[in-house]
């Protein structure tokens, strides 16, 4: 298959705030940054510049000619101090909210995306109890203030990805190393949702809510050996299975613990997916398919898991998908188109599963965590000096895609036959 139609012509970009907003603002990654803990030595504080220049990267959504867009909140902007609302910010936010919808682009609008107030950061974060009336409080307040510019909301993005980077692997703030610390966390994350969920649909009854959960594949390095083949499944319910059970029905299993009060349920309205790769699982070993194809982060590109893990979604909590996040670090822009035509031909191809939205990660080069600026995923090349953005091969190969619903063939030829992916390590 070359060329290809889209089912639904349905396409977007997904961003976050502290990736892109630069400035300062008090969260848990201004201050981790700030004790240098990121690849680079760099920090949020630059990023893309984004707070002033929404009206630059809205003329680049309508280059790309999406209808969707995915941006986050900051929580810190918007309450500072406990219990203290920056109307200045909640202003701002509303208007890039209206200018979106001006400009016929729908947002998809992202509470809690790994980052946090400082305040919170101090008392434990979601490390204790207390994160969840201060979250349920920020919630209510944000609704009441945007919900009449904003009809979709994921409450919180990748909670397992959160859970394990910062209490379990210690790579992320706050640096903790625990399973029981990880374990704990991710509960309270599925609860927040949950209240969130509920309170959202209380203020805004025709609002849709969900949460964007990573999945990857987990598959065993030997297939014949059955330690592999437990090790595999056992690290995908752990990492996902369970977590997501939690927070899309309310029923909490082993390994995490119901709460008292808790009623199962259905809590989505869609399901929201963030695909990148594969794991090969051999005992305690997470190892990278000898000879893959890999990104600059040496992540293994893989696009048939995208419709593994959605199959495996829609067979326990049938539903409406949108893929929130796909994407790939490719400084030199050497293999995203190709990219981007492999997992959405798979989506193309794959009629049983209802994936109504997919929104590619992301529009511009922006500060990626703990890798700092080192890793690029943008469809729009930034200099972080200059703040230049430079509309990528890729982008307007994504931007064909949008306006034609799908890849013609002069858009492949022109775009993806040229393209070869790096080889992994043999």
């Amino acid at each position: 298959m070359e060329s290809f139609a889209l089912r639904r012509c349905e396409l977007g970009v997904a961003t976050s705030a502290t990736q892109i907003e630069g400035g300062y603002a008090d969260t848990n990654w201004h201050r981790w940054a700030a004790r240098g803990r990121a690849r680079d030595g760099s920090g949020p504080t630059v990023a893309a510049d984004h707070w002033n220049r929404v009206a630059d990267d809205l003329d680049l959504l309508r280059e790309l000619g999406v209808r969707h867009y995915r941006m986050g909140l900051e929580w810190a902007r918007i309450e500072p101090e406990p219990g203290e609302f920056d109307t200045a910010a909640i202003a701002h936010y509303r208007d890039e909210l209206a200018g979106l919808r001006a400009a016929g682009i729908a947002p998809l609008v992202t509470l809690h995306h790994f980052s946090e107030p400082g305040w919170l950061s101090e008392r434990g974060g979601f490390g204790t109890d207390a994160a969840l009336a201060a979250f349920a409080r920020y919630v209510e307040r944000v609704v009441l203030d945007l919900g009449d510019l904003a009809d979709e909301w994921i409450t919180i993005n990748e909670p397992n990805v959160y859970a394990y980077q910062g209490y379990y692997q210690g790579s992320w703030p706050p640096g903790e190393r625990t399973l029981r610390g990880y374990l704990g966390v991710a509960a309270r994350l599925a609860r927040a949702h949950l209240d969130a969920y509920r309170a959202i649909h209380r203020l805004r009854p025709s609002a849709r809510v969900s949460f964007a959960q990573h999945l990857r594949v987990f598959d065993p390095l030997h297939a014949a050996n059955p330690f592999d083949r437990a090790s595999a499944s056992g690290t995908a319910w752990v990492f996902q299975g369970a977590l997501t059970q939690a927070m899309a029905r309310g029923r909490f299993v082993a390994p995490l613990v119901q709460p008292r009060g808790v009623r199962p349920g259905r809590y989505y309205d869609f399901l929201g997916v963030n695909y990148y790769s594969r794991t090969l699982i051999s005992g305690p070993q997470n190892l990278t398919a000898r000879g893959a194809p890999v990104s600059d982060l040496g992540w293994e590109i893989y696009p048939d898991g995208l419709v593994r893990v959605l199959e495996w979604l829609h067979r326990r909590f049938p539903g409406p998908i949108y893929v929130t996040e796909n994407g790939v670090a490719d400084a030199a822009d050497s293999f995203r188109a190709r990219f981007l035509y492999d997992h959405l031909a798979r989506i193309a191809a794959s009629e049983r599963l209802p994936v109504q939205r997919y929104y590619h990660w992301t529009l511009t080069d922006n500060w990626e965590w703990a890798e700092g600026q080192t890793a690029r995923f943008g469809l729009v090349e930034l200099d972080p000096a200059t703040q230049q953005r430079r509309m990528r091969a890729s982008g307007r190969f994504f931007a064909s895609i949008a306006a034609n619903c799908g890849v013609t063939q002069d858009a492949y030829d022109e775009f993806v036959a040229p393209q070869r992916y790096p080889q992994g390590s043999r």
